[in-house]
């Protein structure tokens, strides 16, 4: 039986979507194409009907995990977001959680093509709350972008540095506590309506 093209789509963005979720729970090295498919539930030949390479899907998984991070970012408000962030709900979660806090580590010792949808991952983000925040016109400070770098790579480093800690460890916890007061007390007040 033939396969629609939107049916191909659609198989296409299952493989991502499960690949992206295996991929933050297991780390790049840690999923195979083989097991990667039956989770996916097809079967390992079909693999090579949507991708190149695992090295492609990674990539084109890489960009669909920070894009959802993205969204989940603006969804609510900062305060919110970041309590979320920096919780042991989050970390140890890392299946659903955040692609860079799962990843950014694996990333780094990847092809071009994965460090790329990251770069592109995390300067969307980076980017968004300017985009929200301003007026037409308006550009915006080099203060602004940098203080939203800090927080971004302290949210995820401290996720990251919780996550290599034992999961009854004291210390795990303490990093978050800590960072997430930091990091709370750092947000930019609300602007007048």
């Amino acid at each position: 039986m033939k396969v629609t093209k939107q049916q191909a789509q659609a198989n296409r963005a299952r493989i991502v979507e499960t690949a992206s979720t295996l991929f933050r729970e297991r780390g790049y090295d840690g999923v195979g194409v083989a097991d990667l498919m039956a989770a996916a539930g097809f079967t390992h030949g079909g693999f090579y009907k949507h991708f190149g390479s695992k090295t492609d899907l990674m990539a084109e998984a890489a960009a669909c995990g920070l894009a959802r991070s993205a969204d989940a970012a603006m969804s609510g408000g900062p305060a919110d977001f970041m309590s979320y962030y920096i919780s042991r709900e989050h970390r140890d979660n890392p299946g659903s959680g955040c692609t860079m806090a799962a990843l950014c580590a694996d990333a780094a010792r990847q092809p071009e093509s994965v460090k790329a949808a990251f770069a592109a991952g995390i300067e969307h983000q980076l980017s968004a709350p300017a985009r929200q925040e301003q007026a037409p016109g308006d550009n915006e400070s080099d203060e602004a972008r940098a203080r939203r770098i800090v927080l971004m790579a302290q949210a995820v480093g401290a996720v990251v540095l919780s996550r290599s800690c034992p999961d009854d460890s004291p210390l795990a916890d303490e990093i978050l506590e800590v960072c997430r007061a930091h990091v709370l007390a750092r947000l930019p007040t609300e602007r007048p309506a």
